[in-house]
């Protein structure tokens, strides 16, 4: 009974923590309405307005992947990368250490937060493109576009825990533009990575984004043609790589204490 409980009692603070951040996250306009409204204009734009014809009629498609990636990329580099800075430096961070509640929740909170902002992104590139663009996929396929893209938040929360943990609170917005704007042009999510010369599609494969928009394009036969398991091994030992540096970085904050 006791075992039973302790468990109600921690699942309920990990609800609880993670309802507060999205409330947050959800009410601050800097960040909502960018985050919601920058992938889906681009694709109106480049997608359905400028090029629809490219690729042979496939581009609504095919930038539904892609900038699906672009989208889901904001609210997880940001709510980690400048979320956490910020926190660390006004000493929120310290505070939750303290607490009685596990620190884990804190960045499950931000994690589920990430989600959340990417399935309403996907969801309305979906719509988009299945009504204005004449998309057409089976279910399988808007299944599976659905669950890679929500799994493909992971390595960027990774990525933005560790820029969020090294990182300066006033710094932190400027350096994860700089790192987020130019990975994801050089990732072929704005531009078909076949229009790259031959050594930006070889760059490109530093990259994490590069990697899951192959995964995701692999879904619709759009991809390169290299194997999935290449990607998603890839994508994998960046993320173990990120939070190998973000262990580093927060135990130098809380030695520094």
């Amino acid at each position: 009974m006791n075992t039973s409980a302790n468990w109600q009692r921690s699942l309920n603070i990990y609800y609880l923590e993670a309802k507060t951040e999205f409330l947050k996250a959800f009410r601050m306009p800097a960040f909502t309405i960018p985050s919601l409204l920058f992938p889906l204009m681009f694709y109106v734009f480049f997608a359905l307005i400028f090029n629809r014809q490219g690729m042979n009629g496939q581009m609504p498609a095919y930038m539904i992947a892609t900038y699906g990636v672009f989208g889901i990329i904001g609210p997880a580099l940001f709510g980690f990368g400048v979320g956490v800075a910020i926190e660390k430096d006004q000493g929120w961070l310290a505070v939750k250490q303290c607490s009685p509640m596990p620190i884990s929740a804190y960045f499950m909170a931000r994690i589920l937060t990430a989600m959340q902002f990417a399935l309403l992104i996907i969801l309305s590139l979906f719509i988009t493109g299945a009504l204005f663009g004449d998309v057409v996929l089976t279910t399988g396929q808007w299944a599976a576009t659905l669950l890679v893209l929500l799994i493909g938040t992971l390595p960027f929360c990774a990525l933005g825990l560790w820029l969020g943990l090294a990182l300066k609170g006033q710094s932190a917005p400027a350096v994860v533009n700089l790192i987020y704007l130019p990975m994801s042009f050089l990732s072929g999510l704005w531009i078909p990575i076949e229009l790259f010369s031959s050594v930006l599609q070889s760059f490109a494969w530093l990259l994490p984004p590069f990697h899951l928009a192959q995964l995701v394009l692999k879904i619709q036969g759009l991809d390169l043609g290299h194997p999935w398991f290449i990607h998603a091994g890839i994508l994998t030992a960046m993320s173990l790589l990120f939070l190998l540096l973000a262990r580093r970085s927060f135990k130098r904050i809380s030695e520094a204490k």
